[in-house]
C-alpha cells in the first residue's frame, strides 16, 4: 500500500465554510473515492489555512485518474476551487504533489 502525503493552501477568510462542508460530504463523493482507490484518507487544516492531505492506495496515480472519470467529481472540484489558493487555474486534486516519506514506523 502507498502512503500518500500531500500539501495545498487554503484561502483564510474561508477556513470555517472549508470545513463546514467537509461535515458533509456528499455521499457520492465517498464512494467514488471508495471505488478507486482512496483509503484511510484524511485531511488536517492548520489556522494559517495550510491543508495536509493523507491516503492510502495501491497507486496513487490510479487513484487520481479513476476520480478524474467521475462526475461528480468534477463537481465537486468545481464547487470547491474557491477555498483555495494558487491553484492556477487547475483543480485541487490535480495540485495533489505527494511529498517524499523518509520514515516510517511499522
Amino acid at each position: 500500500m502507498q502512503r500518500v502525503c500531500f500539501l495545498l493552501k487554503v484561502r483564510q477568510d474561508r477556513l470555517e465554510e472549508y470545513v463546514a462542508r467537509h461535515e458533509e460530504v456528499w455521499p457520492e463523493m465517498l464512494d467514488a473515492l471508495r471505488e478507486t482507490g482512496w483509503h484511510n484518507y484524511s485531511l488536517f487544516l492548520r489556522d494559517d489555512g495550510l491543508l495536509i492531505g493523507y491516503l492510502e492506495t495501491p497507486d496513487f496515480q490510479a487513484a487520481l485518474d479513476g476520480m478524474a472519470g467521475r462526475e461528480v467529481n468534477e463537481r465537486w472540484q468545481n464547487d470547491m476551487a474557491p477555498y483555495f489558493e494558487t491553484l492556477d487555474g487547475r483543480h485541487a486534486d490535480e495540485s495533489m504533489v505527494p511529498l517524499q516519506e523518509v520514515f516510517h514506523l511499522d
